[in-house]
């Protein structure tokens, strides 16, 4: 089985790309493990936080929120409590504007305290097992209701003194847990939620840390740094109303290219289960985009004329993550299904690889990579993770979107 170092995600970004907001919280993390930890919980949280903003997605004009909604699947002692950081983060606002949600509640107290915030809320546990024991008696009827907040449809029930009826939730959520926990929740890859819920894959443990030994001057005051910023940005989004935010046309088409290219050999691989999670994560990726574009806000109104979309920065590290949780999400996939092969498919010999690097012309797309590939009998999907390595060793750079060009 490959190690962690295939699924990690802040590796691949440009940290000079990120809102400042993002690299200071990323900067609490001591290993590789815990900034993608701590990069996912930040964007999960900070979503909440983004009131009024929206995009229209595909032929119907669906509207979608940032509401984010994460799993974060690690073993016991692998760092993922440094994901509680983003719980603080989210304090700080709800000190003046309640929007905190607890986990370990019964379904009707949870369905009455997300109505009394006029269906908008945050939910964080950082113990799954909070969430799944609590639970397990009204699973489906839990997993249905988090289904359709993720996708913003109304969550109705039925009580003595009669009906009621959250029309438009928003709900952000951050669950960190073990295998076990993440299973009881998401019993099967046909279950609706799997492809709604964003899943980071943590293997292993980081040993121990001798940050725990001792510490000085307490907890870090970058949360609350962060989260006093943040404040401002809902104040300020909650001040402006409703407003459509959006991609440029040309990333629009970028991201449609991008589905179709990279995301399709996921299919091949993993089957048409698979089919959903990749289609929606083209949504994940907008949520992701509008949500770098809301924490760069700075002034305290935002004009009518402006148009709010998205900057080409921001749009690249939506793509990049998305890309990345993509894999993390494929791992999962087979843990659910109780496929027992590598979650992520083996590299081939180097030589192999050297091989394919050298019969490809001096600039190339993704068409030509995957056709090349394929003469040789190598999956597209290997072709692509290559590809990336070639990237990161400086054999090659992006000429644009989709090509590349050999160094030297």
């Amino acid at each position: 089985m490959e190690g962690q170092e295939d699924l990690r995600i802040v590796e691949h970004l440009d940290m000079q790309k990120l809102p400042e907001s993002v690299q200071q919280m990323i900067s609490l993390a001591s290993t590789p493990e815990e900034q993608d930890i701590i990069l996912m919980a930040t964007l999960a949280a900070a979503s909440a936080c983004v009131p009024n903003l929206y995009f229209n997605y595909g032929p119907t004009g669906k509207k979608y929120y940032a509401n984010l909604q994460c799993f974060i699947l690690a073993a016991a002692a692998s760092g993922k409590g440094i994901a509680n950081q983003a719980l603080e983060m989210v304090r700080v606002i709800d000190e003046q504007y309640p929007m905190l949600i607890a986990g370990d509640s019964t379904l009707a107290a949870w369905y009455k305290a997300l109505e009394e915030q006029g269906g908008v809320g945050y939910m964080h546990e950082s113990e799954g097992s909070v969430i799944t024991d609590i639970w397990r008696t009204a699973a489906a009827n839990y997993n249905t209701a988090l289904r359709k907040a993720a996708e913003h449809e109304a969550i109705s029930r039925n009580r003595v003194k009669g009906a009621s009826e959250i029309k438009n939730p928003r709900l952000s959520m951050l669950l960190t847990g073990t295998f076990g926990q993440y299973k009881a929740l998401v019993p099967s890859v046909e279950n609706g939620y799997f492809s709604r819920l964003l899943t980071v894959v943590i293997r292993g443990s980081n040993g121990f840390d001798k940050r725990y030994v001792s510490s000085k001057g307490g907890q870090s005051a970058i949360p609350k740094i962060v989260g006093q910023r943040l404040l401002r940005t809902y104040e300020t989004l909650m001040n402006a109303g409703e407003r459509e935010w959006s991609l440029t046309d040309a990333q629009k088409e970028r991201l449609g290219e991008h589905l179709e290219t990279e995301y399709e050999t996921l299919i091949g691989l993993l089957g048409d289960n698979f089919h959903s999670a990749v289609i929606r994560m083209a949504v994940q990726i907008e949520r992701i985009a509008m949500i770098l574009s809301a924490l760069r806000l700075t002034s305290s109104v935002v004009p009518d004329d402006i148009r709010l979309d998205c900057s080409d920065d921001d749009y690249e590290t939506a793509e990049i993550i998305g890309n990345r949780l993509l894999l993390h999400m494929a791992a999962a996939y087979r843990l659910i299904d109780g496929d027992a092969q590598d979650l992520v498919p083996d590299i081939k010999p180097l030589d192999q690889r050297r091989v394919l690097f050298d019969q490809l012309k001096t600039e190339y797309a993704h068409k030509e990579l995957v056709a090349e590939a394929k003469a040789q009998g190598i999956s597209a999907r290997t072709a692509f993770r290559w590809n990336e390595k070639w990237l990161c060793e400086g054999l090659i750079t992006k000429a644009e979107y989709g090509v590349y060009r050999k160094v030297g």
